[in-house]
């Protein structure tokens, strides 16, 4: 197997960087303006799921390009590209793979940028607040033709040691009728 882990620091190294502060901190006011704008923590969920989705359909696409990594449909791949390749890559943080099997595995993780200065207040309790990060692996894991599920298990925010993502494999994705309506 390739070695990510050096694919990532590399990756990192060469990339624009930002403050982590200002990245926190912009990422928190966004989860409140979404909090303002939809008022059911359930649907704020949903929509962090779904704005990740569509980073992560666009993120995958800059991670192939600047790493040189070749697009892989092997699950078990992908995870390791994830945990130490992407988290590296975008967040600066790398993940660990854990109880892999051929249908799931889970990336843990301690260290996050986007929880630096929160705390979830009591009314939030089934705030899923970096639910985003759950979207992103789902959209870059679709733009290679692997549907899975993806949650949050264990959170920091919550009390928890480490952050653990559950990623299930649901299908590989085969060519679309319309994809081969063209071959």
């Amino acid at each position: 197997m390739a070695n990510f882990a050096r694919s990532g620091e590399m990756a990192f190294l060469k990339a624009d960087k930002i403050n982590s502060e200002i990245f926190s901190l912009t990422y928190g006011a966004m989860v409140a303006q979404i909090m303002k704008d939809y008022e059911d923590i359930e649907e704020v969920n949903r929509q962090l799921d779904r704005m990740g989705q569509n980073i992560g359909s666009r993120l995958i696409d800059e991670l192939f390009a600047k790493t040189g990594i070749p697009v892989s449909s092997n699950f078990m791949e992908t995870a390791e590209v994830i945990a130490k390749v992407g988290f590296k890559m975008f967040l600066g943080i790398t993940a660990n793979v854990v109880n892999p099997t051929p249908q799931q595995y889970s990336l843990t993780f301690r260290d996050n940028p986007m929880v630096d200065f929160v705390e979830l207040p009591d009314n939030c309790a089934n705030l899923r607040y970096c639910n985003l990060l759950c979207g992103v692996i789902r959209g870059a894991l679709e733009q290679v033709q692997i549907k899975v599920e993806c949650h949050f298990v264990r959170d920091m925010l919550r009390g928890d040691e480490t952050n653990e993502i559950q990623v299930r494999f649901l299908e590989q994705v085969r060519e679309s009728a319309l994809d081969q309506s063209f071959a």
